[in-house]
């Protein structure tokens, strides 16, 4: 298929946020006796759980943008922002050291602009695929 490269970079970009939330489950499960061991703010089980969810939203999201699916261009942006809320809660209610906020916020903005135009591109690709397509009476 002949897309824009902002959307295969976009589509590679959700790939790799689900297996990052693939391995946090992972590792959530695995080391649970340790995380409960040192008492950590968030269960281990929550954590694993959410992460499960972003993984399953994030593979059927990519899914989406690979089958060139309409419903993709609304979805990308709206998981965006659902995940960046995550993000900034876990980050500011049950993290202890907040290191590094300037460069938190300016790769945040980053990728929320590039999910931006990369809907905008989605819903502009799915608006001429439904043009090309109309049959005349």
């Amino acid at each position: 298929m002949n897309r824009p490269i902002i959307v295969t970079l976009t589509g590679w970009a959700v790939l790799i946020l689900a297996s990052w939330n693939a391995l946090r489950a992972w590792t959530s499960i695995a080391w649970s006796r340790v995380l409960i061991e040192y008492s950590v703010r968030l269960s281990p089980t929550i954590s694993a759980a959410i992460a499960i969810f972003w993984t399953i939203a994030g593979l059927f999201l990519a899914w989406g943008i690979w089958q060139n699916k309409a419903w993709s261009a609304k979805a990308l942006p709206t998981m965006a922002i659902g995940y960046t809320l995550w993000y900034w809660a876990e980050r500011l209610i049950w993290q202890n050291p907040r290191p590094n906020v300037p460069f938190a916020i300016v790769i945040n903005l980053v990728w929320l602009s590039l999910i931006y135009f990369t809907s905008k591109s989605l819903s502009r690709e799915a608006y001429e695929r439904n043009t090309e397509n109309q049959t005349t009476q």
